[in-house]
């Protein structure tokens, strides 16, 4: 899309649906992930609570009488943009909701969107640099809403992108970067069963 081999890129790519990750690949190899030991770490997430300070597990068990299974099930399935808003871990409900002046539901959007924030700034230092931000998966592709305020205030990155084109794009292959943009904003669908197959196939005649 960009007519520049991988080799020469610095890409920040966006995998953003109920579960999300961010990722900084450089010159194609993934220097840096959002995602820990498991994916529970990173961004706040639809169920799951992203980072946070891992005294709050000490707390939670002493102060709330909670076991380690408790403790693990309110962090992946009961914490992230429902816990906060209260509402859903969809985010379609969550606008909706936000637009009804649920202020829970406004705070858990934008929770997510400083968090998400926070990891392409981080990035563009760790490489040096960004030549392309890319959003995929279920919400970085078809929520122009998400994508906008991510990128909003990010000029001084080079990154900026047109309305329009933002709001055209919905689950397809897209450019979305304004006219004079220094970053390109892409939106491209994931194929996570395209690199399934390539993977495997790479396993199996590496075996």
């Amino acid at each position: 899309m960009l007519g520049k081999p991988i080799e020469q890129l610095k890409i920040v790519t966006l995998h953003l649906g109920n579960g999300s990750s961010v990722a900084a690949v450089k010159r194609g190899k993934s220097v840096n992930t959002s995602m820990g030991f498991t994916p529970l770490a990173g961004v706040i997430m639809g169920t799951r609570s992203g980072v946070i300070d891992p005294a709050i597990i000490k707390f939670l068990m002493q102060k709330e009488n909670m076991t380690v299974d408790e403790v693990d099930t309110m962090l992946n399935k009961k914490s992230g943009v429902l816990g906060v808003s209260g509402v859903s871990s969809d985010f379609r409900d969550l606008y909706s909701a936000a637009k009804d002046g649920n202020d829970r539901a406004v705070l858990a959007l934008e929770m997510f969107v400083a968090s998400v924030k926070r990891y392409i700034g981080s990035y563009a230092m760790i490489m040096g640099g960004v030549d392309a931000v890319v959003f995929t998966a279920g919400i970085g592709e078809n929520t122009p809403d998400i994508r906008e305020a991510i990128t909003r205030d990010s000029e001084f990155l080079g990154i900026a992108i047109d309305k329009d084109k933002n709001a055209a794009a919905r689950g397809i292959e897209m450019d979305i970067s304004a006219a004079g943009a220094r970053v390109a904003t892409l939106v491209i669908p994931t194929n996570e069963e395209l690199m399934i197959a390539k993977d495997t196939e790479f396993l199996t005649k590496k075996a």
